[in-house]
């Protein structure tokens, strides 16, 4: 009996889920495990029985899966339809990746880094109430003001409904494709594609409040007001509105922004869907006090979509920002760091296009190639009299391949090919998990 049990605890920490969806999110992440723990329950009750009298294996059918509490690893996939996990459970869970970085300029340092490890723990208190967190560790260690402990997510989720699903806390904001589902085996390439770092600021997290649910058959809707960015952080104009992140940390409570995502999944393989976030991001002068009174607002918008038919998979996104009192962001800016370089964007926008084709390799492994083209602008408009460095305006193609050892595993390998700024140009190698 407990080799049995052994068994089916390796067999659910390994090997759950067949690779991930187009759009899984962290619920829906959580809810097939939760699922496939009820089941595993159940059915171990039954092999118990197996070994009892007849009389007692029906006592046990009957009593069914036990409602106390529990621990399930958290997979890959999940769908938002499986919510009939057992009241009392915890899900457990996790990514990670390292990555190697060969520079074609001698004069760069190349780079071998455990870029993240990321565990996630869920709760299920009721039928209606959950809990999702994941807790961080950039760069694997913490030293000398380099490296970094997050909590990357911290909320509780109230289920009314499928269609309104009251949610708090810390969590991801529902932009663009990569932001909620950034676990490496879920996308191509090494490192995560330049439009959605340095236009859509990802990963990208706020305290706040939403709403979200199933209006209609595959039509999701998630709204809410959540924190804005800082101004006064403002740095680096080469990564956008990056550095304007709060990190949840204390984050000034003068200027709160609203967010709105609207996407459709209703037709396998496809997933279309757009976002807008906007806030003023002033926050009255308490990070810098020569913003004090300046509005600062920002409005940053995404469309997106997805498509998967048999092995070919196909992704593009195209995000536009605009900042408001670019001038006063900026004089701040330079006053501070004094770098006359500092100088912040009235306007900046990216796309990019993404085509990849899954070749299955035996049962559970597959080989990837893709190539993505990146074009981003992140000084597309600058204050009068300024002028924006050349080098933010820039093209980039990948070309690469993706290979999973296992559905939650993977080996990358790409080249970059950087056409402003060739001390960028790069070959890279990645090794990622999640489970």
């Amino acid at each position: 009996m407990k080799k049995l049990t052994l068994a089916i605890a390796l067999s659910t920490a390994l090997g759950l889920g067949a690779g991930p969806t187009l759009a899984a999110t962290i619920e829906e992440k959580i809810d097939i495990l939760q699922q496939e723990l009820e089941t595993l329950k159940a059915e171990l009750v039954k092999l118990k029985g197996q070994q009892q009298t007849p009389a007692s294996a029906q006592s046990a059918e009957a009593q069914g899966p036990s409602q106390g509490s529990g621990i399930s690893f958290a997979g890959a996939e999940g769908s938002a339809a499986a919510r009939n996990a057992i009241p009392g459970s915890s899900t457990l869970g996790g990514y990670g990746e390292m990555i190697y970085n060969n520079y074609r300029d001698g004069d760069v340092k190349d780079q071998l880094d455990f870029r993240r490890f990321v565990l996630f723990f869920g709760h299920k208190f009721s039928d209606r109430l959950r809990f999702f967190s994941e807790l961080e560790v950039e760069h694997a260690l913490v030293e000398g003001g380099e490296g970094a402990v997050e909590v990357e997510q911290a909320y509780l989720d109230y289920r009314i409904n499928d269609a309104f699903i009251v949610k708090g806390g810390a969590f991801l904001i529902p932009m663009g494709i990569l932001n909620e589902t950034h676990e490496p085996p879920t996308f191509f390439g090494v490192e995560r594609n330049e439009v959605e770092r340095r236009i859509i600021p990802s990963t990208w997290r706020e305290n706040g409040m939403g709403v979200h649910g199933e209006i209609a058959q595959g039509l999701h809707y998630d709204v809410g007001v959540v924190s804005s960015l800082d101004a006064g952080k403002f740095g680096g104009p080469d990564v956008g509105i990056r550095e304007m992140r709060t990190e949840l940390r204390e984050a000034p409570a003068h200027d709160f922004a609203f967010y709105g995502a609207l996407n459709y999944r209703g037709i396998p393989g496809l997933s279309v869907g757009g976002s807008l976030f906007t806030g003023n991001t002033g926050q009255n002068g308490v990070t810098d006090s020569a913003l004090k009174g300046v509005n600062a607002r920002l409005t940053l918008w995404d469309v997106h979509g997805q498509y998967r038919l048999g092995g070919l998979n196909l992704q593009a996104l195209y995000a536009r920002g605009k900042l408001g009192d670019a001038d006063q962001i900026t004089a701040a800016a330079i006053a501070r760091s004094g770098n006359a370089s500092e100088i912040a964007p009235s306007a900046f926008w990216g796309y990019y296009a993404q085509a990849g084709y899954h070749i299955p390799v035996g049962a559970e492994m597959e080989v990837a190639p893709f190539v993505r083209y990146d074009r981003y602008n992140t000084q597309a408009s600058v204050p009068s009299g300024l002028n924006a460095n050349p080098k933010n305006n820039e093209r980039v193609v990948t070309v690469g391949v993706n290979f999973k050892l296992h559905p939650q595993v993977v080996l990358k390998a790409d080249y970059q090919n950087y056409k402003e700024d060739n001390s960028k140009d790069r070959f890279n190698l990645g090794l990622g998990y999640m489970f």
